[in-house]
């Protein structure tokens, strides 16, 4: 993948500038825009890996969370917080949304907290999405998908100053 490549398919300079920061080369797939896990399976049925759906939060305390989860994982949003020790969580809005992490929803991936310089969300992983032998996930933008290995992701999460949750969301 080079640049050009990347920069014809809408994906931004910082989160190539970033991946290369952290040492983390993805393989990379271009595709139509996806905006939900429904509308992305056709386009990962060929992709090797486990597969992302990313949830943005605000917890009654205030405190903003990004979970990342295995795709195919149906969560049970009232046990969450004791899982993740938050507090009653809430979905956040696409301007606060966009204001943290510089997403817009259908865009949403783990590898926006390069984006939250002030530290303000949290990200939690999916510990089963973490045992895979390759995560994907959307560089920023929806019209990609990039997959490496868990610790890749960790890494990268470290560098930016984000060291990720890892939590055990039960079974599948």
């Amino acid at each position: 993948m080079n640049r050009t490549t990347a920069r014809a398919n809408g994906v931004p300079d910082d989160i190539l500038d970033a991946l290369d920061a952290a040492g983390v080369a993805p393989t990379w797939h271009f595709h139509p825009a996806a905006p939900t896990v429904a509308a992305a399976m056709e386009h990962w049925k060929d992709i090797a890996g486990a597969h992302a759906k990313n949830l943005f939060f605000k917890d009654a305390g205030g405190r903003l969370w990004l979970l990342t989860a295995l795709a195919e994982r149906r969560l049970d949003l009232k046990g969450l917080p004791k899982i993740m020790g938050s507090k009653r969580l809430s979905f956040g809005s696409a301007p606060l949304l966009e204001e943290v992490l510089g997403v817009t929803p259908g865009s949403v991936t783990p590898l926006a907290a390069l984006r939250d310089r002030a530290g303000r969300v949290t990200v939690a992983l999916d510990a089963e999405l973490m045992r895979a032998a390759t995560v994907n996930v959307h560089p920023l933008v929806n019209t990609a998908t990039i997959g490496m290995a868990p610790s890749q992701l960790v890494t990268f999460l470290e560098a930016c100053g984000h060291a990720p949750l890892i939590v055990e969301l039960g079974p599948l």
